[in-house]
C-alpha cells in the first residue's frame, strides 16, 4: 500500500493512468466491433496512417493531435468509401485498398521524416508513444474525444451488430448498412488517432485487437464481451504502467505481452475446455449398462 500512495503521489503518474484507463476503454469498445466485423487489417491500417499524419503535422509545425486525426479520419474515409459493396457484401476489393493505403502512408511518412531536420528522438516517440508528460488538458481532451466516440457508438450499437452479423437480411430490413459501415470505420479512425497519441502508431493495435479478441474466445454474448474486453484493457494498461514505473522497461512492452499472455490463456482454456467436452461422450459410451 506504501508503494501504491507513493506512486500515485506524483502528478505525471496519475495523469498516465488517467489517460491509459481512457484509451484503454474506448479501444475496447471500437475493438470489439473491428474483432467481429473481421477488420482487424483496416484497424491495423488505421493505426499505421497515424504514423505519417503525426509526422506532417510535425513538420508544418502543427500539434500531432492534428495530424493523427486529419489522416486517420481520411484514410477511414477512403476505406470506406472506395469500394461500392462495402458493407453489404463480402469485401471483395477492401483488402486491395487497404494494402495499397497502408503502403502509401508508410512511404509518406518516412518522407516526412526525411524532410525533419530536428530531433529523431520524436520519431520513437511517434512510433512507440509515451505515457509520461501527459498534461492535465491532454487528459479532459482525450476524455472529451472518447466519451464522444463512445456515445455515437452506444447510438449504432445495435443496427451495426445486426448489419455485422447478417448484412444482407439487414439491408433487406431497412438498416443502412454502407452507411454504418463507413460509420464506424469513422469512429475507429478516431479511436485510433487518441490511442495512438498514448501508445504510438506500431502500438495501438495491441490494445485494439488483443483484448477484444480474448474476449471473443471467453463468450459469445455481445454485452459481456463488451464489458470483458473494456475490463482486460483498462487491467492490462494499469499493469504495464505501474511495472514501467517499477522497471526499465518501456510501458508498451508490458501492454503487448500482457494482452497476448491473456490472449493465449483464454485461448488454451476454451481449447483444453473443448476436448473435455468432446471426451465426455465417448467416455460415457464406454460404461458398461
Amino acid at each position: 500500500m506504501s508503494s501504491v500512495r507513493q506512486l500515485l503521489s506524483y502528478p505525471f503518474m496519475v495523469n498516465a493512468l488517467r489517460a491509459g484507463t481512457i484509451v484503454a476503454v474506448v479501444s475496447a469498445t471500437m475493438g470489439w466491433f473491428m474483432v467481429l466485423r473481421r477488420q482487424t487489417f483496416a484497424g491495423h491500417t488505421l493505426s499505421l496512417v497515424g504514423f505519417p499524419g503525426a509526422a506532417g503535422a510535425i513538420l508544418l509545425g502543427l500539434s500531432p493531435a492534428f495530424g493523427y486525426f486529419g489522416f486517420c479520419g481520411l484514410a477511414a474515409l477512403v476505406i470506406g468509401s472506395a469500394d461500392p459493396q462495402a458493407g453489404t457484401s463480402l469485401y471483395r476489393q477492401e483488402s486491395a485498398i487497404i494494402g495499397t493505403v497502408q503502403a502509401m502512408a508508410i512511404a509518406i511518412g518516412f518522407l516526412f521524416v526525411g524532410l525533419y531536420h530536428g530531433n529523431l528522438n520524436g520519431l520513437t516517440g511517434l512510433l512507440f508513444g509515451s505515457f509520461l508528460g501527459i498534461t492535465n488538458a491532454q487528459v479532459v481532451a482525450l476524455l472529451v474525444v472518447a466519451g464522444c466516440a463512445v456515445v455515437v457508438l452506444g447510438a449504432i450499437a445495435r443496427p451495426l451488430l445486426f448489419a455485422t452479423v447478417d448484412p444482407e437480411v439487414a439491408a433487406a430490413a431497412g438498416v443502412p448498412v454502407r452507411t454504418l459501415a463507413v460509420g464506424f470505420l469513422l469512429l475507429l479512425g478516431v479511436a485510433v488517432a487518441e490511442t495512438a497519441q498514448i501508445t504510438g502508431a506500431l502500438l495501438v493495435f495491441a490494445l485494439l485487437v488483443l483484448p477484444p479478441a480474448t474476449a471473443q474466445v471467453m463468450t459469445g454474448r455481445p454485452a459481456l464481451g463488451v464489458v470483458l474486453s473494456v475490463a482486460l484493457a483498462v487491467g492490462v494498461t494499469w499493469a504495464a504502467v505501474i511495472a514501467a514505473y517499477y522497471t526499465p522497461y518501456p510501458t508498451g512492452a508490458f501492454i503487448t505481452t500482457l494482452s497476448f499472455a491473456a490472449y493465449a490463456l483464454a485461448r488454451g482454456a476454451r481449447l483444453i475446455s473443448e476436448r473435455t467436452r468432446s471426451t465426455r461422450p465417448l467416455a460415457a459410451a464406454q460404461i458398461p449398462a
